[in-house]
């Protein structure tokens, strides 16, 4: 098991990420590895929190840009209607760009 769940210090820049508790703040520190991370990080997270645990947070996560929702999708190997950000995203479109 590696010893933090993400590489880079840029994914938390505004809190103080040696002081976060990796097992209380687990929800945060997946959606954020997932939103703003790279691959070995992610990678890092899965390691560390086990696919279970990503995919109880990933599918009730409010917002993730959209590759990374792709992502998720391919990682978790569920359907992109399964993710609640999936679903808000459509609910709520975006203006078309001309």
């Amino acid at each position: 098991m590696p010893a933090k769940p993400y590489d880079h210090k840029k994914i938390f820049w505004d809190v103080d990420a040696e002081k976060l508790d990796f097992e209380k703040k687990a929800s945060f520190i997946i959606e954020r590895v997932f939103e703003r991370g790279d691959v070995e990080d992610i990678r890092m997270c899965r390691r560390f929190y086990g696919d279970e645990k990503i995919g109880d947070v990933l599918l009730n996560t409010k917002y993730l840009p959209l590759r990374k929702i792709y992502l998720a999708s391919a990682i978790l190997d569920k359907p992109l209607i399964a993710f609640r950000c999936y679903t808000l995203r459509q609910l709520n479109p975006e203006f078309f760009p001309y």
